[in-house]
């Protein structure tokens, strides 16, 4: 597999030079700088392409191009949006940008609400607190009809949890939930995210799932021509947040969004922190199943709890058998070495802790340098462990 990291350009405190001294090769990124819904011209993706380069790394995957809520909405604006989509994805592709990455989570990118969770080792992690999202959807958002989207006795236990908070901490927990994380959709307040909930009033996820397909159909013939492997991110958390449907959670979503348009070109990103995060979903069997249109790999670990929280676990550790996962991977590029495809699936270490000399520095949450550092070097280790048995006749 490629060994790729993430990085959010010129302003990311992890530097080029770190990502090379971590021994990665490739760069996963995206023109962050390029307001949402504007095309993506050669020219910018060229200059991204030529700083890289110049530190002895490639663009290796596009993580992504921005997904306005009009394309999830499939309102009026739709048609408009997937056009200017399209013409970035051929612009990407023509640059020789082969897997592109991206999402269809509504109006909330990827989630946490505790972004400096202090594990027994002192480092910090990242954590999904279910009883506080609740607390924060029913107590403090107050959505309406929040209160039976979730058990009673949930909602007691949050009512608590909130009623015992102080300014501050409700404070922090609402930047943590909507304040847009790396990556993410964007940033709100209170009245803004309210607003943009509203509108999804009433879409069904069937509907979300024809609006995605929708999409597909126009999007999928675009990646053909320009050689590019689509590969959608799953929901993070893999459930249902401020009641708003989401479809790419459990295996059955992506039988229905593969089969919505078969091609080789449309395919998924194995996140197996996100997937994992819901107990019914099993990582290794998804890797099995999907294992052809697997275009990229997310590989971080998480450790669930009963009531739907889960914390960012060490790469090798949590719910999730890492080796395993690395195993049917490698066997899946074996496959295609055999069939005559010799493009490798790019790999990520996903969502690293906050460790050593990164605590307390100005760092984007989830993506700092050492504990990424560490959890490449662990996934490393398994891969160069398991490549031989991958290779043998």
């Amino acid at each position: 597999m490629e060994q790729t990291w993430r990085w959010f350009g010129e302003s990311d405190p992890v530097t080029l030079d770190n990502v090379r001294q971590a021994g990665a090769t490739g760069i996963v990124t995206a023109l962050h700088h390029v307001a949402p819904g504007t095309v993506w011209s050669p020219a910018e993706i060229a200059a991204r392409q030529k700083a890289i380069a110049a530190a002895g790394l490639v663009w290796s995957v596009c993580e992504s191009i921005p997904m306005p809520n009009a394309i999830k909405l499939g309102d009026a604006e739709a048609p408009r949006a997937i056009s200017a989509w399209k013409d970035t994805l051929a612009h990407l592709g023509r640059a020789g940008i082969r897997t592109v990455c991206y999402n269809f989570m509504p109006v909330v990118d990827w989630t946490r609400t505790d972004l400096a969770y202090r594990l027994p080792t002192s480092g910090l992690a990242l954590r999904f607190d279910m009883m506080d999202f609740v607390g924060y959807d029913v107590f403090v958002l107050r959505r309406p009809e929040a209160e039976g989207s979730y058990p009673a006795a949930l909602v007691a236990s949050a009512k608590a949890r909130i009623a015992a908070m102080d300014e501050a901490a409700l404070a922090l927990l609402e930047a943590n939930i909507i304040r847009g994380l790396p990556g993410g959709d964007g940033s709100y307040d209170r009245a803004s995210i309210a607003r943009l909930i509203a509108r999804y009033d009433g879409l069904s996820a069937e509907a979300m799932r024809d609006n995605l397909k929708t999409f597909l159909q126009q999007v999928v013939p675009v990646a053909e021509e320009v050689g590019v492997r689509l590969a959608i991110h799953p929901d993070d958390p893999p459930f249902s947040l401020f009641g708003l449907p989401r479809v790419v959670s459990v295996p059955s979503d992506v039988r229905a969004l593969l089969a919505a348009v078969d091609s080789p070109a449309n395919g998924i990103t194995l996140c197996t922190g996100s997937y994992g995060s819901r107990p019914d979903n099993d990582p290794v069997a998804m890797a099995r199943e999907f294992g052809p249109r697997i275009h990229f790999a997310h590989l971080r670990n998480v450790t669930t709890e009963p009531d739907g929280s889960f914390t960012e676990a060490e790469h090798l550790e949590g719910d999730t058998d890492m080796v395993a996962v690395i195993g049917v991977l490698l066997g899946e590029e074996a496959r295609r070495r055999a069939a005559g495809d010799d493009l490798p699936i790019p790999m990520r270490p996903d969502h690293g802790h906050l460790l050593a000399d990164d605590l307390g520095k100005a760092t984007n949450p989830g993506y700092s340098l050492i504990g990424r550092l560490k959890g490449l070097a662990e996934l490393r280790g398994v891969m160069r462990a398991l490549e031989p048995v991958a290779k043998a006749p």
